[in-house]
């Protein structure tokens, strides 16, 4: 739990907590030492009523009249003073609790946590050995309280200061090291993800910094990898394109003419053994095989190098490939968006694009038993999107690329762009982003 939480909670939680605790051991403190201080403070005048007390009746015994001298001192005493005279009549002499008087601006909570000290300060007078009376000390505690309540306010009040303090500081120092992490973690973030174009913010304390710079170094040392990786990858697909262009001109120069003589000299024959019945028969079985050789021919050579794509642009080779596709399977409903803008592309792209299409249809007639699919290939901007998409049954766990979209992203990784498979909504997509200006950087092969 405490792992999950953010470090600017970890670090103002045990702030707080500590504030806190000093705020209530400093009223705990308050509590026990002021009961000892109001006794404390109290202690002389609480003799002082004793030493009056012995005076008065050191008066009274020499007095001829004993009880007009006590009146006459009882006068001379100020209602508001401490010491008073208090007669037996009048009842026992109340605490300094029950005569308390309460200091304004003190709440009563405040007053109650206090343990006001049980002052007795009360002697007796005496008359011909008689009891009549006590001198009691009755403090008024409400300058002692108002004293204690303004210390537990400065004490609250610095603690709040303090922690406000220490908290905007906190937070302060906490910032300027998180955002250079947020960066350091959002640049590596990117580096994973194949981003090279974006350097890491260097800023904070030198150990941050430090990270940041080498997080950069090694940033432009991937970016370069990446690039001669692409450069490589490029000069690849360029070979394999290449050797396809060969291979597909050797089949056509080679075994068309081949293919062509024997369908020649089969006709030939099927005409010559008309008469003969079983000659004819196996005639025209031989010209059926030498008709879907032919075929077979034909689509070896479009997969090797589809030749009108530099005849008829890339528009019209697609179209085609999708004529073909609702040919072979008329049971898949096949729906398209292409971009009329595809015939200006060339070389290396075009075929790219033309390959992804053909490869993820060869994949939904193959495997995916979809009754419906859907062609999207547009240019937005600078960006080619290819999209091919069907309501088949989805890819294998794990989204692993078949060894035909395996080659597929090759050639499109080798042009910079990026080929993903996605399962959403019941649907599977094939989604291919391409860079439409490297449309000129390579020429066309063939």
């Amino acid at each position: 739990m405490w792992q999950r939480l953010s470090f600017r909670t970890q670090l103002f939680l045990p702030l707080g907590a500590s504030f806190l605790a000093a705020l209530i051991l400093g009223g705990v403190l308050l509590q026990m030492f002021a009961t000892g201080q109001l006794a404390e403070e109290n202690e002389p005048r609480r003799r002082s009523t004793e030493a009056i007390a012995a005076a008065l009746n050191n008066t009274l015994g020499a007095s001829d009249n004993p009880r007009q001298t006590l009146d006459a001192f009882v006068h001379s005493l100020d209602s508001s003073s401490d010491i008073q005279f208090r007669a037996v009549e009048a009842g026992p002499t109340p605490s300094p609790k029950d005569d308390l008087r309460k200091p304004h601006g003190v709440p009563q909570w405040f007053i109650d946590l206090l343990a006001i000290p049980d002052i007795e300060a009360a002697s007796p007078v005496m008359i011909d050995g008689r009891r009549i009376g006590d001198i009691v000390f009755l403090p008024d505690m409400s300058a002692d309280l108002f004293e204690k309540w303004i210390g537990f306010l400065a004490l609250a009040s610095l603690v709040a200061v303090l922690m406000v303090l220490t908290s905007t500081i906190a937070y302060v120092l906490a910032g300027s090291v998180l955002r250079p992490l947020q960066d350091l973690g959002e640049g590596l973030t990117r580096i994973r993800r194949g981003d090279y174009t974006r350097p890491i913010p260097v800023g904070g304390p030198p150990e941050i910094r430090q990270g940041c710079e080498e997080a950069n170094a090694l940033v432009a040392t991937l970016a370069q990898l990446s690039q001669d990786n692409r450069d490589l990858m490029h000069r690849l697909v360029s070979l394999q394109d290449d050797e396809r262009r060969d291979l597909a001109r050797e089949l056509h120069d080679e075994l068309g003419p081949l293919l062509f003589s024997i369908r020649a000299g089969t006709i030939a024959l099927a005409e010559a053994s008309q008469p003969l019945g079983n000659l004819g028969n196996s005639a025209q079985d031989l010209l059926r095989s030498v008709e879907a050789l032919q075929q077979t021919s034909r689509r070896i050579l479009d997969r090797l190098r589809p030749l009108y794509i530099e005849e008829l642009g890339l528009w019209t080779s697609v179209q085609t490939l999708l004529r073909n596709f609702r040919k072979q399977a008329p049971h898949i409903v096949l729906t398209d968006t292409i971009d009329a803008d595809l015939n200006v592309i060339d070389g290396p792209l075009a075929q790219t694009v033309y390959r992804v299409i053909q490869e993820a249809l060869t994949n939904v007639l193959r495997h995916a038993k979809a009754s419906n699919a859907h062609v999207q290939a547009t240019v937005v901007g600078e960006t080619l999107i290819v999209e091919i998409s069907d309501n088949g049954g989805g890819f294998p766990a794990g989204n692993i690329f078949g060894r035909g979209l395996t080659g597929m992203q090759e050639r499109v990784r080798a042009l910079s762009g990026s080929l993903s498979l996605l399962r959403v909504d019941e649907r599977t997509y094939v989604r291919c982003r391409l860079p439409a200006r490297t449309t000129r950087d390579a020429p066309a092969s063939g």
